[in-house]
């Protein structure tokens, strides 16, 4: 098997991004064809009048099933440019070729999803295992399984699942009540990028195929944190919004501040928050008390324990994201120069306090993407540039069925930051 890796540019400390690269298409905007070397053509994805959104494209005229290594490549930097990316009609794709196509993105890396075997998943998990089912696809088991409802007599392999345990409301602290959600009501279930924060780094890009999903009735997602907002979607999509978009929303002096900062995430993190309750609008934690002790965590590798850098550069353009999965930050560490001794926050509520205002100002509904997706349809994404989230329906609408894939970068945040962060 034929691999091209497309590695990201390692960032130094004197590395200065393109700012201008992040006013690429503020609306809609013809197809168009990627370079030479590559076969396929991409469409910017349609916007309605006052949405904000400046990512996401379509792509057709691509097999995954037979992809060359200048179309990997190709696509790698699509994803990186462009955040967000379906890729139309792979009805088609079996598992292990998906498997092999997230394989080619990054070669370098050990050859395992970004959690590790379901074995690892199932006791790292924490939060993210404990209220759901996840299932390996027979003989590419790095391909999961991921859904709700009945998933079929015979699916590659798997007899007569009805998953009944999936991404849910019932992960916030202030629950919504089963009458609203009965009637169509729903939200946010967990805003995040897919990434394990302990061990293996972050991956790159996340590979989603849709191959069942009900398409109605429109689905009306509440914030209900006291703003009123509300956006309509059908059922069964992941929602996106960009964290470049959040970095471009900060004030200078914030900008200052995250772009010389890093953030200490707990260790086997997941577990540390797993007796805790999400925020209403999915974004956070409410500040219950509920994590761990170090204590009551059990034993952990320190060397696995992450430190990353507030603010992630994309290899590709130089954009900047504010990337901080502030549900699993330990400690900040603040400052506004190389020159400073950092102001370490170790308590839990200011650091959400410090996270809340930068992170929910791009939590409108002029910012926040829900790519339609058929059935057959495969959806990509940056995770070093975006977080997402599921949308949970009542089950009497249909089943619903994703297979999902990543891997864990062989190249991780730490060297995609602005600086080098100091040895502890």
């Amino acid at each position: 098997m034929n691999t091209t890796a497309s590695i990201p540019h390692l960032v130094g400390k004197d590395h200065q991004p393109n700012q201008q690269c992040t006013k690429r298409h503020t609306g809609n905007m013809p197809s168009q064809t990627m370079p030479s070397e590559s076969n396929f053509t991409i469409t910017y994805m349609l916007k309605n009048s006052g949405d904000k959104t400046n990512f996401g494209i379509t792509i057709e005229g691509l097999d995954l099933n037979d992809i060359s290594d200048a179309d990997v490549k190709a696509l790698s930097d699509a994803i990186w440019t462009h955040k967000v990316v379906v890729v139309k009609g792979q009805k088609d794709l079996h598992p292990t070729k998906q498997w092999e196509l997230v394989t080619r993105f990054d070669p370098e890396s050990p050859q395992v999803h970004s959690h590790g075997d379901l074995k690892t998943f199932a006791k790292q998990g924490g939060v993210l295992s404990a209220g759901r089912e996840v299932t390996g696809i027979p003989g590419a088991e790095n391909v999961r399984l991921i859904g709700k409802g009945f998933q079929g007599e015979d699916h590659y392999g798997i007899k007569n699942m009805n998953i009944l345990r999936c991404l849910s409301n019932d992960f916030h602290a202030d629950k919504l009540s089963d009458e609203d959600f009965r009637a169509g009501n729903s939200r946010f279930q967990r805003w995040h990028m897919d990434a394990p924060l302990y061990g293996k780094e972050p991956a790159w890009f996340t590979t989603l195929r849709c191959i069942k999903r009900p398409t109605e009735p429109e689905m009306n997602i509440r914030w209900d944190d006291g703003s009123g907002l509300s956006m309509k979607s059908e059922p069964g999509l992941t929602a996106f919004f960009s964290n470049v978009q959040a970095y471009e929303l900060m004030t200078e002096e914030e900008r200052k501040v995250a772009d010389h900062s890093w953030v200490e995430y707990a260790p086997l993190p997941y577990v540390w928050i797993s007796k805790c309750s999400g925020r209403a609008n999915g974004l956070g934690l409410e500040t219950e008390g509920k994590e761990l002790s170090i204590e009551e965590l059990g034993e952990y590798d320190e060397d696995s324990v992450k430190r990353y850098p507030m603010v992630w550069v994309n290899p590709i353009t130089g954009e900047r994201a504010f990337q901080v999965h502030g549900i699993c930050a330990r400690k900040l560490y603040l400052r506004s120069s190389t020159d400073e001794e950092p102001h370490v926050i170790e308590n839990v509520e200011e650091i959400r306090a410090f996270l809340k205002p930068i992170q929910e100002r791009v939590l409108k509904p002029e910012y926040i993407m829900l790519p339609k997706m058929e059935e057959g349809d495969i959806i990509m994404w940056a995770n070093y540039m975006i977080f997402h989230t599921a949308v949970d329906y009542p089950i009497e609408f249909g089943p619903r069925t994703m297979h999902q894939a990543n891997i864990g970068g062989s190249i991780g945040p730490a060297q995609m930051g602005l600086f080098e962060i100091p040895a502890a």
